[in-house]
C-alpha cells in the first residue's frame, strides 16, 4: 500500500471506525438471536493390537486412520439411532422424526475431532441444557468403547475412555468474541473499501473538471 493510501485512509479512519462498528453491532445481533447453547467434552484413545512385528510409528498411524474413521462414521443415521438407544437420559424430540432434518440436528449438535499423529479423539456435545450435552457425550461413548467392532474393519481394536465428560460452565456456541471480532474487522474491511473508493471518485472527478 502507498503512502498516498495510507494517508487517504488516516483521513477517513472516522468512516473505516463506523463500519467497524456496525459490523460488530450485526454481528452481536445475530449472535444473541441464536440459542445459547452450552458443550461437554470428553477424550477417547483408539488402540490396536498389531502385534510385534509393527513398528511403533506404523501402529500410531494405523490407530490415527481408525480414530479419523470412528470421527466420520459418528455423523452418520445409524450410530445416532445406537446412540438413542443405548438407555441414556437423551430428550425423545431433540432429534427431528424425518431424516433429513434428524441428521442435520445431528451434525450441528456433536463434533468429533481427532489429534494428529495419535488415536485420540475428542467428542463435544452441545445443547441449551448442559445435562443433555452430558448425556449425549456420554452415549457417544459408551457406544464406541463397548461396539466398536461394528465400525471397524480391522481386528483387535479397543476404545476407551482417558477423560470423562467435561461440561462449560458457561454458554460456548455462539462464540461470541469470536463473532464480534470478525465483524469488527470485516466491517473495517468494509469501511477502508468505502473510503478508497469515494477517494478515486473525487480524484476523478477533479481530472474531469480540472
Amino acid at each position: 500500500m502507498s503512502a498516498n493510501h495510507l494517508k487517504t485512509l488516516s483521513a477517513g479512519w472516522q468512516t473505516i471506525l463506523m463500519f467497524g462498528l456496525l459490523g460488530l453491532v450485526f454481528a452481536l445481533i445475530v449472535s444473541f438471536v441464536q440459542p445459547l447453547q452450552y458443550g461437554s467434552t470428553a477424550r477417547l484413545l483408539i488402540l490396536q493390537d498389531v502385534g510385534s512385528s509393527v513398528d511403533a510409528y506404523t501402529a500410531s498411524r494405523s490407530e490415527e486412520r481408525i480414530a479419523e474413521n470412528l470421527s466420520t462414521i459418528i455423523y452418520t443415521s445409524t450410530f445416532l439411532d445406537q446412540v438413542l438407544s443405548a438407555g441414556f437420559d437423551i430428550r425423545a424430540n431433540t432429534f427431528p422424526t424425518d431424516s433429513a432434518n434428524r441428521r442435520r440436528a445431528w451434525h450441528k449438535a456433536v463434533t468429533a475431532t481427532v489429534s494428529r499423529g495419535s488415536g485420540l479423539l475428542t467428542i463435544s456435545a452441545y445443547d441449551q441444557d448442559v445435562r443433555q450435552a452430558e448425556q449425549v457425550v456420554r452415549a457417544v461413548a459408551f457406544v464406541l468403547t463397548g461396539r466398536v467392532g461394528e465400525f471397524t474393519s480391522g481386528g483387535n481394536v479397543q476404545v476407551r475412555l482417558i477423560d470423562a465428560p467435561l461440561n462449560s460452565r458457561w454458554p460456548v456456541r455462539p462464540n461470541i468474541f469470536a463473532n464480534t471480532l470478525t465483524g469488527l474487522i470485516l466491517g473495517g474491511f468494509v469501511g477502508i473499501a468505502v473510503v478508497l473508493v469515494q477517494t478515486e471518485k473525487i480524484r476523478r472527478r477533479h481530472q474531469l473538471h480540472g
